[in-house]
This record gives C-alpha cells, sequence and structure tokens, in this order.
C-alpha cells in the first residue's frame, strides 16, 4: 500500500486521516476478540477512570464565579481527565468502541463480535462508574467545602434527569461525534503530549455545550442521589441512559466510523 502518511525522517506530522481509518480498523479487530476477563477488566477501569473525570468536572465548577461560559470550560478541561486515562493509561469504552463499526463495515468483525464487546464493555463500565460513585459517597468527599460538591453533584443528576428523550437522544448523538473525534484525533499524534491535546478540545467542547455522555451519566446520577437528591428512582436514571446510549451510538458508530469508513475504506 502506497504511504500517504508522514515520511519517517518527520515524526512531527500527525498520521494521515488514510493512516487513522486504518489504524481505527485494526485496533477494532483486537478489541472485538479480547478475551473475557481482560475486556471486563478494561472495562471496569474505563467506567473508573471517567467517573474520575466527572468527579474532577464536579469539583471545578463547584462555587466558581467566573459566569457560565467560562465555568463550564474550565469544567470541560477538568473532565478531558477521564478519556485521557481511558486512551494513554488504556480501558475499553463503550462510547470509543462505537468506532469498531468501521472493521465491522469491513467485514473484519462480525455483528455477533461487536454486540458482545458493546455489551460487556457498557455493563463493566456502569461497575467502575458506580463503584467511584459509591466510594466517593463513603469517603465525605462531596461533603468538603461546606458540602458545595454534593450541592453541584444534586444539580447536574437533577438536570439530566428532566431531559425529555429527544433532548436526551440528540445531546447524545452530539457527545459521542466530538468523544469518537477526540479518539481519531488523538490516533494522528506520535507521543503522549500530541495525544493529551488532542483529546482535551473536542472533550472540552462536548462537556461544555452540555451533550450527553452514557458512561459519565452512570456517575453522574448516582452520585447526585447519593449525595441527597430526593425523588429519583432508578427508572428515573434509566430513562436519560436510553435515550443518550442510542444516542451516542448513532453519533459515533454512524457520523464518525461509517462517514470515515465511506471516505477511506470503503472499497
Amino acid at each position: 500500500m502506497e504511504n500517504t502518511g508522514p515520511s519517517q525522517q518527520n515524526l512531527n506530522d500527525a498520521y494521515a486521516p488514510v493512516e487513522i481509518a486504518h489504524k481505527v480498523e485494526t485496533i477494532g479487530v483486537a478489541k472485538a476478540n479480547l478475551p473475557l476477563l481482560k475486556l471486563l477488566a478494561l472495562g471496569v477501569l474505563a467506567g473508573a477512570f471517567i467517573a474520575f473525570g466527572g468527579a474532577f468536572f464536579t469539583l471545578t465548577i463547584s462555587g466558581s464565579g467566573l459566569g457560565f461560559g467560562p465555568t463550564r470550560v474550565l469544567g470541560g478541561v477538568a473532565f478531558s481527565l477521564g478519556l485521557i486515562l481511558v486512551l494513554i493509561a488504556g480501558a475499553e469504552l463503550f462510547t470509543g468502541n462505537n468506532l469498531i463499526v468501521m472493521a465491522w463495515a469491513d467485514g473484519k468483525v462480525s455483528t455477533r463480535q461487536l454486540l458482545r464487546n458493546w455489551g460487556l464493555v457498557f455493563a463493566a463500565n456502569f461497575v467502575g462508574a458506580m463503584g467511584v460513585a459509591l466510594m466517593m459517597h463513603w469517603s465525605g468527599v462531596l461533603q468538603t467545602g461546606d458540602g458545595a460538591m454534593a450541592k453541584t453533584a444534586m444539580a447536574i443528576a437533577a438536570a439530566k434527569i428532566d431531559l425529555g428523550f429527544w433532548q436526551a437522544f440528540v445531546r447524545g448523538v452530539l457527545c459521542n461525534v466530538l468523544v469518537c473525534l477526540a479518539i481519531w484525533l488523538c490516533l494522528a499524534a506520535h507521543n503522549v503530549i500530541g495525544k493529551i491535546f488532542a483529546i482535551i478540545f473536542p472533550i472540552t467542547a462536548f462537556v461544555a455545550l452540555g451533550f450527553e455522555h452514557s458512561i459519565a451519566n452512570m456517575y453522574l446520577i448516582p452520585v447526585g442521589i447519593l449525595s441527597g437528591l430526593q425523588g429519583v428512582t432508578a427508572l428515573d436514571m434509566l430513562a436519560n441512559l436510553v435515550p443518550v446510549t442510542l444516542g451516542n451510538i448513532v453519533g459515533g458508530s454512524v457520523l464518525v466510523a461509517l462517514v470515515y469508513h465511506v471516505i477511506y475504506l470503503r472499497k
């Protein structure tokens, strides 16, 4: 295959988009064939890592006097910690794994393998996110600053639960377009610093704009409930996660993975 990417003499250049597409496909095949225990363990880690980003976001916006926009942007930068940990330290994140569709569209991953990966990773992400929510509650950290973090956590959870189905769905679509583009840009970089910078801007944008991430919500809603939010049930949380998850799938699988497959990989 003709080398259309950066020259070997200049590794400061990003990988070309066509090279990224082939990398995404190769990685997708590897992810679809991960052994069960490794897949579940990495899935739990990803849920925990995203929850750490959610906790950092909650702290960052608590008591901020910067104003609505700047506060959200700063919170978005803090939340970027989650995907940085996933991609640099290594973990399996459901929303990022929507990119496996590139390998599926080429017939290198079966529908059964795709759904196996998504189902197991989604469940493992939930375990990791819930685990961090419980530990944050038990640690008493949420009550520091005269309970400022707890109040913020409750407000975040309440706002998410109040979203209508289509609002949540569309915000989920927009969110995972940016998350998958962050991963795409990360794969263009040659070093850790480049990967981190590639992650920060798309993730900051989705958080600041108020888009919805299913795995983040697996932490943000439960931690709000644990902080004292009243009148909220598991069904309320499910009513948010269903449309957000469906939106995430459309955003990542269709608007990123399939679009780039048609552009760069379709025979």
